[in-house]
């Protein structure tokens, strides 16, 4: 896979023609605070509602269109645990202004179809059947994490592919790194509640009634328990290296990468 434009790629391939990348915050032609650098210009912002100038975000989407098959599917973001499953379409527009549904994740069993999310210190999660007859992928804030978005996109791509959750590989793009997730108790409780083992990813605060969260461990912790034990990735942050990735937390005011995923 020839890509003209910086991202992310997994170390090994999921499965055979399955592509996966992320999207760094250069290559693009946003001005600051969404460019290649925080108080400069050239980067590769794809959010809509972020601030950024909408010509520059269409202007982005079109150079990320260069590296695909085909236009992706975007879908509004809502932090939840909603699944999207993808057809075939022949009248797809890459317009930036195209209205997407509301979900956090998408399947499919088509081969072509692009799916995408939008992240900026949220974790990006794709899922593949080893045998390439479906993939799956998941905007996992630590909302969607806990109410089940990562199971929800497994159980939809295993109804398309017919497989079981044992031929199916996980990889985690990046995300905000245990180091610079500070959370409070709500939390703690959203995952440990139901699964006290998952305190194995928290860490305590300094400060009273706070935990350092490890969203890719509890992410593992999760996909492992559905049956998914070959998961790659997880290992960028995004709050500590600015040269590379937009972070909110770190920011406010910021642009966000996309990861995505189809089957050539």
């Amino acid at each position: 896979m020839s890509v003209p434009l910086p991202c992310l790629v997994p170390d090994h391939p999921l499965s055979p023609g399955v592509c996966v990348l992320s999207t760094l915050r250069q290559g693009g032609v946003s001005a600051a605070p969404f460019g290649a650098q925080p108080e400069a210009g050239g980067g590769l912002n794809l959010g809509l509602h972020c601030g950024d100038a909408l010509q520059s975000v269409t202007a982005n989407r079109a150079i990320l269109g260069q590296a695909l098959p085909g236009p992706p599917r975007w879908l509004e973001q809502v932090h939840g645990s909603d699944v999207v499953v993808v057809e075939q379409s022949a009248d797809l527009s890459s317009d930036a202004r195209s209205a997407p549904p509301r979900a956090d994740a998408a399947v499919t069993r088509h081969r072509g179809e692009v799916l995408a999310v939008l992240t900026a210190d949220c974790l990006p999660v794709v899922l593949a059947d080893r045998h390439a007859r479906a993939i799956g992928i998941a905007h996992a804030g630590w909302r969607g994490l806990a109410a089940g978005v990562l199971e929800n996109t497994l159980a939809a791509m295993l109804r398309l592919s017919g497989g079981e959750a044992a031929d199916c590989v996980a990889w985690l793009g990046p995300a905000i790194g245990p180091a610079h997730f500070e959370v409070g108790l709500d939390v703690h409780r959203a995952f440990c509640a139901d699964d006290p083992g998952a305190a194995s990813a928290f860490r305590a605060s300094s400060s009273p009634g706070k935990w350092w969260a490890d969203l890719p461990a509890l992410a593992r912790r999760r996909l492992r328990a559905a049956g998914v034990t070959q998961i790659q990735g997880g290992r960028w942050c995004t709050f500590a290296d600015a040269h590379r990735f937009f972070s909110y937390r770190r920011d406010r005011v910021t642009g966000r990468m996309a990861t995505l995923a189809w089957m050539s």
